[in-house]
C-alpha cells in the first residue's frame, strides 16, 4: 500500500506557481532593468543632443523621473521587461528605453538576462526625435 503524502504538503504543492522559461527570463530581464533604471548604476545613460541642451540640472530632472517611472502597462511593456517609458514634462514628451549590448558595447547581448554578459545603455530622449 502506497503511503499518501501529508494534506498540507498538497496544498502547498497546489499553490506553486509554475513559470515557463520564456517568463522566467523576462522576469530577471525586468528586475536587472529596475534595479539599474531606480539607481542609473550598473550601465550607460546616453542622451541626445536636444535633451543635453537643456542643461545639467534639468537632464538630472528629467533622469529623476525616469528612476521614478512605474506608468508600465501591456501598451508600452508587452513582454513586461519595463525596458521602455514615456512621460510629459514641462509639456514636452520624453521617452526612454533601455538596451542590451555585449560587453565590448559592439553588438547586441546574447542573454539580457545575464549580467556577466550584458551591459544596458539607457537612452533618454524627445519624443520628437524618434
Amino acid at each position: 500500500m502506497k503511503k499518501r503524502p501529508p494534506r498540507t504538503a498538497t496544498k502547498a504543492a497546489r499553490k506553486i506557481k509554475h513559470v515557463s522559461y520564456p517568463e522566467a527570463l523576462h522576469s530577471k530581464v525586468r528586475e536587472l532593468n529596475d534595479q539599474f533604471r531606480k539607481s542609473l548604476r550598473g550601465g550607460r545613460i546616453v542622451v541626445t543632443a536636444g535633451v543635453h541642451a537643456l542643461g545639467p540640472d534639468r537632464v538630472q530632472e528629467l533622469l529623476i523621473q525616469v528612476a521614478a517611472f512605474n506608468q508600465f502597462s501591456s501598451d508600452n511593456d508587452p513582454y513586461g521587461e519595463h525596458d521602455f517609458g514615456a512621460f510629459y514634462d514641462r509639456e514636452s514628451q520624453f521617452f526612454w528605453k533601455i538596451d542590451y549590448y555585449d560587453k565590448t558595447l559592439t553588438a547586441g547581448s546574447s542573454d539580457p538576462s545575464d549580467p556577466d554578459k550584458t551591459r544596458r545603455v539607457l537612452t533618454l530622449k524627445f519624443a520628437s526625435d524618434y
